[in-house]
């Protein structure tokens, strides 16, 4: 919580936001953005839960996912961590998480998001566990007729 508060103090003082400007501060705003992820549940009721308009705990929602993004490493740097720490495997997967129809067709005019294997609108995510399960990187999300190779 303190982490993700600490991010978000910074990203406010990097971008110039007046202190106390915000219907949230930094911590409450990590409270609404880790109870997202935590209980998965919709975004009007943590709104609500925090005293804010359903809009404005979108908004809270994306700026704080993308601030945790843009501290996330990336394949290479996971790695050479790997390699350091003298993992002997790992282990990588995917999956196809369903999705609301988003706009899109590839090259031959079939739908961009739509999977013929799981027959559903889906984006394909992979990812890198430890030996243990623990996961290390999760790649963007690629629309569901892409190919996990």
């Amino acid at each position: 919580m303190e982490y993700l508060a600490h991010l978000l103090a910074a990203r406010r003082r990097r971008i110039g936001t007046p202190r106390r400007s915000r219907a949230l501060g930094p911590f409450r705003q990590a409270v609404l953005i880790l109870r997202w992820f935590r209980e998965a549940g919709c975004v009007h009721c943590l709104a609500r839960d925090a005293g804010i308009s359903q809009a404005t705990g979108y908004r809270y929602l994306h700026e704080g996912i993308d601030v945790l993004a843009a501290h996330a490493p990336d394949l290479h740097e996971t790695l050479a961590r790997c390699r350091n720490e003298g993992m002997n495997h790992v282990i990588l997967d995917g999956t196809l998480i369903p999705c609301d129809r988003v706009t899109g067709v590839t090259g031959n005019g079939n739908d961009l998001w739509y999977s013929g294997k799981a027959k559903r609108f889906a984006g394909n995510v992979q990812f890198i566990a430890a030996p243990d399960g623990s996961p290390l990187w999760v790649s963007d999300v690629e629309p569901g007729s892409v190919h996990d190779l």
